[in-house]
């Protein structure tokens, strides 16, 4: 993960999410003992939340750079993430503390893994039709044009591209790109807007082969160098920056 990445948008996050095949009971005693390490290391974690019966939060107060971790324990998922990281190393630590203790506390093993996901999400907020917004910038000169503007369209009012690649022959690691609007048609009905951000997420995603338990944390470092990549190379030039710019012009 690249620092700068926080520079192009008004809020950098990441998260990373590991399915697992058989639910796992969230038995108290368990849940503790495993949280309580984590904690040593990073006793401002100290808010803790169960949503429902399958769901339970582990997370800490922002700071005043507005950073803050939180980890999230389901049946079927262990699930981690950091806002606004001060610095590429900083989830790289949090991540390999969690997933170094994870196996050992919650008994996880490599037959029970599914997929791993590695989340880099960019968020930029606008006041305004974000669908329009995003037609407009991504699809203003391509042929889907020919349906989206026009006198027989008064408004676009949906405009969430979704595209994937598979990044091995075996499909095993793959990558995806999503650009998420946050327009209700009340807002575009009544020419009044929310300030709500425009997502742009790139989402890695490996499937498990033949990784063992203890390899986890390589698995993250893995996936935190194609997502850099990627984000560099691909995403920020062609999905992030064009929006931010489109944005700017708008004001």
């Amino acid at each position: 993960m690249s620092y700068g990445l926080g520079a192009v948008c008004d809020e950098f996050y990441v998260s990373a999410r590991l399915f697992l095949r058989l639910d796992m009971p969230l038995e108290r005693e368990t849940v503790l003992h495993f949280l309580d390490r984590i904690r040593k290391e990073y006793p401002s974690l100290n808010r803790l939340r169960r949503r429902d019966a399958d769901c339970v939060v582990l997370e800490e107060e922002p700071d005043e750079s507005g950073s803050r971790r939180w980890i999230r324990l389901d049946t079927n998922s262990l699930r981690f993430g950091y806002f606004s990281p001060p610095d590429a190393a900083a989830f790289r630590r949090f991540g390999d503390l969690i997933l170094t203790q994870a196996p050992y506390h919650l008994t996880f093993s490599e037959l029970d893994f599914d997929h791993f996901e590695l989340i880099y999400g960019f968020d930029l907020a606008y006041r305004g039709n974000h669908d329009q917004l995003v037609a407009e910038t991504l699809f203003g000169d391509q042929l889907g044009g020919g349906f989206l503007f026009g006198s027989h369209a008064a408004q676009v009012i949906d405009a969430q591209p979704y595209f994937g690649i598979a990044l091995t022959p075996e499909c095993d690691l793959q990558a995806y790109v999503e650009v998420k609007s946050r327009t209700s048609t009340f807002e575009v009905r009544n020419d009044s807007y929310e300030s709500e951000p425009i997502s742009v997420f790139l989402t890695m995603r490996k499937y498990w082969n033949t990784e063992s338990a203890t390899d986890l944390a390589k698995v993250l470092g893995r996936l935190c160098e194609a997502a850099d990549g990627l984000a560099t190379d691909k995403v920020v030039p062609n999905f992030v920056n064009p929006l931010a710019a489109a944005i700017a012009s708008r004001f």
